[in-house]
């Protein structure tokens, strides 16, 4: 054993930061996709503009 006990309160600040964590991996994953949809559309119009 180390001799640390644990703080009051770490487990409830350690599920906080998590859910955080979770929120803004869904938010960047979301605005990912939202560019990777609006290359596809741009490439598409180039090919249309080409053929």
């Amino acid at each position: 054993m180390t001799g640390k006990t644990p703080r009051p309160g770490h487990d409830k600040a350690a599920a906080a930061r998590e859910e955080r964590l979770k929120q803004a991996l869904r938010a960047n994953l979301a605005r990912r996709k939202a560019q990777a949809k609006a290359r596809g559309a741009d490439k598409a119009e180039g090919q249309k503009e080409q053929g």
